[in-house]
């Protein structure tokens, strides 16, 4: 399977910068998502990124993996700045209106979703997705409607939205869980306007004492 750049490429010796370092990374989220690498390939592959001085060891990060994540991160030469994936790009949307949409599984987040719930309800489910990021954006509009996110322990959310005749709960708080809250934590900011509507955020409840210590 070919690399980001042959084993002779000159640009091997070249110094990574922090945005080739991102786009090696994003390409592996994707790969994680897609199920071709497990938790530990993932996490592994990830701190590898992010320690690599060169190119030459972004390149056998990606090659195992179809050319197209290959082409996705492929390191940029000074001429040449590769396309976001689409998958990647902000603008992602979630509309309800007199219905049920949900949105959950192992899927990528995008850096901005928007959703909208009128007179219907929307659920976005964050506990098996990949953050394309460490900081996303939600957009939820809850117009005689309501918009639910699920997130996962260790996930910091902070809402920066609105109520009028409507309501707004669960974020701003510390999640009690296994993965305790670090600077680095992922971060979801909750904008938009609950309007006669709600708009919720849940986490998974603790687990009881006796089952977290295996009794």
């Amino acid at each position: 399977m070919p690399a980001a750049f042959p084993a002779n490429d000159p640009h091997n010796t070249m110094r990574a910068s922090d945005a080739d370092r991102d786009r090696v990374a994003d390409a592996l989220r994707e790969a994680y998502a897609e199920g071709r690498l497990d938790v530990e390939e993932h996490n592994e592959r990830i701190d590898r990124a992010y320690q690599a001085k060169t190119l030459g060891d972004l390149t056998p990060l990606l090659s195992d993996l179809p050319q197209r994540h290959t082409h996705t991160a492929t390191v940029a030469h000074p001429t040449a700045t590769p396309a976001m994936p689409a998958d990647y790009a902000p603008g992602s949307k979630i509309t309800a209106v007199f219905a049920e949409q949900k949105r959950g599984g192992r899927w990528m987040v995008p850096s901005q979703t928007t959703a909208a719930a009128v007179f219907g309800s929307v659920t976005i489910d964050l506990r098996e997705a990949v953050l394309t990021q460490r900081e996303v954006v939600i957009i939820a509009n809850a117009v005689f409607g309501s918009v639910e996110i699920k997130v996962p322990h260790g996930v910091v959310v902070r809402d920066e939205g609105t109520a009028v005749f409507g309501s707004r709960s669960g974020s701003d708080r510390n999640a009690v869980g296994d993965v305790p809250i670090t600077p680095d934590s992922p971060v979801v900011v909750v904008r938009g306007i609950a309007l006669f509507g709600e708009v919720s955020v849940r986490y998974p409840k603790p687990r009881k004492l006796g089952k977290f210590l295996g009794r």
